[in-house]
């Protein structure tokens, strides 16, 4: 079978429709366009190629740029040579075409094509496509719980990693095989007993990647799909997420002003998992009492479940210490503890870790090793070393003044709104406040109107996993100066006033319609 058009000028039509990349080898720009004619049928099977000198000279290139084009289709099977008689595309180059219906034959000679069916998913990954939670969590100045960059000592991180990329130590080049670098895990160690009353050695500590890193590999080690998660409700879309991925079945349990409340559970659940943000509850921001916390401890030893306990914000607390873990009360070995360097330094270092009972320090160590190759040693290394020499701390003394100035500022600019009988969340820590709006208010809608006027919150009820039972607003004071805090802070003022109106239907607020049984409900 002969190609429709003079093979010279089909070769030079391919060639200089690939070239579009300047970038690219001359010969891999000739080695994509005869392979694409190759699969697309333009060059049939057993078609003769010109020679290299006389396609070199027609497409004006190097007859080298043509051999070295030519030996690599030769290598991969697209093309064949025959002693004495030249090269041809090889016969298995392409794959068949496959015999089209009638109808896919009058729909390409009317000139229209039927579209591209949609990759299919498994209901695990259609699941996690359809939540996209981080799609909706863009920084702006009043997004919650995103710290702000701009405070992180960023010289002093880069002297201190770059000398150990200057000092090349092989050790620092390979997979961590340990659990993370020794000395980091012995610093965090040290600083969990000392801050956060955390019973933990060396041994104990496991650098991850992040939070949901640390939860994932727990959730894999720990439980098998089907087993029961017991999750605060409302509830961190990030942990919701990695818990349905992992197959387990949630069980929302209500969060109070005493934190999660066991007795709130369903009649006769039996929890493999238990997920807890103690000491400052996302997105609530309440802290959990002492008789809940012996509570929950006394059903993981009964129940022989796990809590994870994510020790969330932890550091940023503006007043009084820090409040002490729910592991350092555990003596029954039940709970394992999550923390981070993501919020205290900067997102993208990816740094979290774990500290886990002793029994389970081996398993935990093969399985981050087996599964995700761990890394970034240097990174590792300096992170010891700034702890260690006390920067670490320094940092964090500046951060919580910082973020304590911008909360008290947020909360001076939204305090206009409590006249109306909206009250703002009281805890000193974290970096958001929590707006209670009055129960007739979309808090839904009323978000999205505040993006319209360039303000972006996060409407309460979207953490729940059931009917919402809280209205209101999560907005965020980390990531924003002064007068953004106070110009942001403002119109949202705006925006709330009108829409917690009786009767919702004057200005703006008119968009809100009043929320009906189930109208804010999202799957678990």
């Amino acid at each position: 079978m002969r190609p429709s058009i003079p093979l010279g000028d089909l070769l030079r039509s391919a060639y200089a429709d690939a070239a579009h990349d300047a970038q690219l080898p001359r010969y891999r720009v000739l080695y994509a366009a005869i392979r694409e004619a190759i699969l697309d049928h333009r060059l049939a099977p057993g078609t003769k190629l010109p020679s290299t000198r006389e396609l070199a000279r027609d497409l004006d290139l190097s007859r080298n740029t043509v051999l070295s084009t030519f030996d690599g289709l030769l290598a991969e099977g697209y093309l064949e040579a025959r002693t004495g008689s030249g090269t041809y595309v090889a016969k298995g180059a392409a794959a068949p075409r496959a015999r089209a219906s009638r109808g896919a034959r009058e729909r390409a000679a009317s000139g229209s094509a039927a579209p591209m069916p949609m990759p299919t998913l498994s209901r695990r990954g259609s699941r996690l496509a359809a939540f996209a939670g981080g799609r909706d969590y863009e920084i702006l100045p009043l997004s919650g719980g995103e710290p702000d960059f701009s405070l992180f000592p960023i010289r002093q991180w880069q002297r201190l990693h770059s000398r150990h990329l200057r000092q090349g130590k092989a050790e620092l080049l390979d997979y961590g095989s340990q659990g993370g670098y020794r000395p980091l895990r012995r610093a965090i160690a040290d600083y969990v007993r000392v801050s956060r009353a955390v019973n933990a050695d060396v041994e104990q500590v496991i650098v991850t990647g992040g939070t949901q890193h640390s939860l994932d590999l727990a959730a894999q080690l720990l439980a098998d799909a089907g087993d029961v998660a017991w999750v605060e409700d409302p509830c961190y879309w990030g942990a919701r997420c990695v818990l349905q991925t992992r197959d387990l079945r949630l069980e929302p349990v209500a969060v109070d002003d005493e934190g999660m409340n066991p007795d709130a559970a369903a009649p006769g659940s039996a929890p493999r998992l238990i997920y807890v943000t103690p000491s400052n509850q996302y997105p609530l921001g309440v802290a959990m009492s002492l008789a809940r916390r012996r509570l929950l401890l006394d059903i993981a030893a009964r129940s022989r479940a796990w809590i994870l306990e994510d020790d969330y914000d932890s550091e940023l607390r503006y007043s009084g210490r820090p409040l002490a873990s729910l592991q350092g009360m555990d003596r029954g070995q039940r709970v394992i503890y999550f923390g981070t360097f993501s919020k205290v330094l900067y997102p993208g270092i990816k740094v979290g870790y774990l500290v886990v009972p002793p029994a389970l320090v081996e398993a935990f160590r093969n399985a981050l090793y087996d599964l995700q190759r761990p890394g970034q040693l240097t990174v590792q290394a300096a992170l010891a070393e700034f702890i260690e020499r006390g920067y670490f701390m320094t940092h964090l003394r500046r951060v919580r003044q910082a973020y304590a100035e911008q909360r008290e500022l947020l909360a001076a600019t939204l305090k206009p709104l409590e006249d109306q009988g909206i009250s703002l969340s009281s805890q000193p820590s974290g970096l958001h406040l929590v707006v209670r709006l009055p129960p007739h208010v979309d808090d839904r809608a009323l978000a999205a109107r505040a993006a319209e006027r360039g303000v972006l919150v996060r409407a309460l009820s979207s953490y729940a996993l059931g009917a919402p039972r809280a209205c209101g607003l999560v907005v965020g004071y980390g990531y924003a100066p002064a007068d953004q805090i106070v110009d942001h802070g403002r119109r949202l003022v705006g925006v709330i006033r009108d829409a917690a109106r009786p009767n919702g239907r004057s200005g703006a607020a008119a968009n809100f319609a009043p929320r009906g049984p189930g109208a804010l409900r999202r799957s678990a």
